[in-house]
């Protein structure tokens, strides 16, 4: 019927279904760019989501032109599990892909990566620096655990914390650099450190780049350890304003033994307090140094006038602890300071201010594809935030599901997935489908997750767990739940 119409009225009744563009005035214009910042094991240890300790002007001028999703959940916090599922936009059941040496392709061999979803749109893709998993810092300069058919162009820069890394101090002489707290005040300029160099590459891939639309993946290698960073983010944190997390002296009393990952299986490391105090303030430092680095992207977009056409996301692949309940450091739980992390999205047109909604990073690559009108692959697992983007206060029955697996070691007999789930109120825990213990914190009166309510459940405990239970299991295998229900009022 519509060939019938007036040609005008066809266009008009086309968009309407469609939807909004980006911007009202950019159906005259060029396809959006997309800068894609990943940071490296970077917490919520930012001024924009509450951190007092933090500098990092750069990045809360982000969020303050953006979107701050300060409830954004990754699927499994570990570096490998968790880029692959961003960048796939599946779930790691579906992806297989649960710690460090296995590629998503193994499984999935002709999926659509994101950037390809962009290729295909016609764009420029390239990456510069750790987008895909790397060894660090053994595989800094090289490919890592890269995807090639991901990329255009590939850049791999190797700064003087390759070369100085005979200087760095290791407070856990028996494990390596990469996996210990260590840490390094380093001589020299930013630029001439990896990261530094990394947002140099990426500004000129930027100018060279400026006048067709691109996809950019920058990815930096801090605050991952070794924590190194030039002395003077080092000044910025003066050991004596440090202190360490809070936490009952029984916190750990209700805590299953799987929660605590097989590679930190004693408090604090056995480190002393001052040597702990010297790492958070090198962790800092390090954030510190990345945030410069950021400022650095995005005053080249304000130069090359490229501001006004690109979208910028901004995301870590997962959260850390630096000493929390009694001292879990580094990454692999289900806790909220695990399974949290940034997300910073920025659209030209659209600040909606901060977001207090529950999303995953999973929505992510949905998200994008959306928003620059390219063509997604089917069954991707999550939902494009747009309607957030545009309104942070909007209707959104989100919630997230976090999953780890455990080895079989000497604490445990088998292998063990632990599964949580977090809505708007609750985090559910479950290790090996309750088998090795269950968990139930509830944010509004224990924000800490002190207080595990599974343990002693009273009635409305009890409830709580029976609804979230099937919603956690159904989530996690990609599945619907039998008896749907809007989580965001739970």
């Amino acid at each position: 019927m519509m060939r019938h119409l007036p040609a005008a009225l066809v266009i008009l009744l086309v968009g309407l279904v469609a939807g909004p563009p980006l911007q009202a005035e950019q159906t005259d214009r060029r396809q959006p760019n997309v800068l894609f910042i990943a940071v490296d094991d970077l917490a919520c240890t930012l001024g924009c989501y509450g951190d007092l300790v933090a500098k990092t002007p750069n990045i809360d001028c982000l969020a303050t032109t953006g979107t701050c999703f300060r409830r954004a959940y990754n699927q499994l916090p570990l570096c490998n599990p968790t880029r692959a599922s961003i960048m796939t936009g599946l779930r790691p059941d579906t992806i297989k892909v649960y710690d460090l040496d296995r590629h998503f392709r193994d499984e999935v061999p002709d999926v659509v990566t994101l950037p390809q979803a962009f290729q295909k749109a016609g764009y420029f893709v390239a990456r510069v620096g750790k987008i895909y998993h790397y060894n660090v810092p053994a595989s800094i300069g090289t490919d890592g655990f890269d995807d090639p058919p991901s990329w255009h162009r590939t850049v791999n820069p190797k700064g003087r914390d390759k070369t100085d890394e005979p200087l760095i101090f290791n407070a856990e002489p028996h494990r390596k650099i990469s996996a210990a707290l260590s840490w390094l005040a380093a001589d020299g300029t930013d630029e001439e450190q990896t990261d530094g160099m990394i947002a140099t590459e990426a500004i000129n891939i930027m100018r060279e780049k400026r006048d067709e639309p691109f996809f950019l993946g920058v990815g930096f290698f801090r605050p991952h350890t070794p924590y190194v960073a030039p002395k003077k983010y080092f000044d910025l944190y003066p050991l004596d304003s440090l202190r360490l997390p809070y936490a009952p002296a029984d916190d750990r009393a209700d805590i299953p033994t799987a929660a605590f990952a097989h590679n930190c299986p004693v408090p604090h490391y056995g480190l002393d307090e001052p040597t702990l105090l010297k790492a958070t303030q090198a962790y800092y430092a390090c954030v510190s140094f990345v945030d410069a680095q950021v400022g650095r992207l995005l005053d080249a977009l304000d130069e090359l006038g490229l501001a006004d056409d690109t979208i910028v996301v901004f995301w870590s692949d997962h959260g850390y602890h630096l000493g929390e309940h009694n001292g879990i450091w580094q990454k692999r739980t289900l806790f909220e300071q695990g399974a949290r992390a940034p997300l910073i999205v920025r659209v030209p047109g659209l600040n909606s201010g901060p977001c207090e909604r529950i999303v995953e990073f999973v929505d992510i690559y949905p998200t994008l594809t959306d928003l620059a009108g390219v063509d997604p692959p089917d069954g991707l697992a999550g939902r494009s935030l747009r309607p957030l983007l545009e309104d942070a206060l909007a209707e959104w029955d989100g919630y997230a599901v976090t999953q780890v697996l455990r080895p079989a070691d000497d604490r445990l007999n088998e292998p063990v997935m632990g599964c949580s789930i977090r809505t708007h109120r609750y985090r559910y825990t479950e290790w090996g489908e309750g088998k090795y213990g269950i968990e139930l914190y509830d944010h509004q009166a224990d924000p800490n997750e002190f207080h595990n309510l599974a343990i002693d459940p009273d009635e409305r405990a009890r409830q709580v767990i029976e609804r979230l239970r099937p919603l956690l299991r159904a989530r996690a295998s990609g599945k619907t739940p039998s008896t749907p229900f809007n989580p965001a009022r739970l």
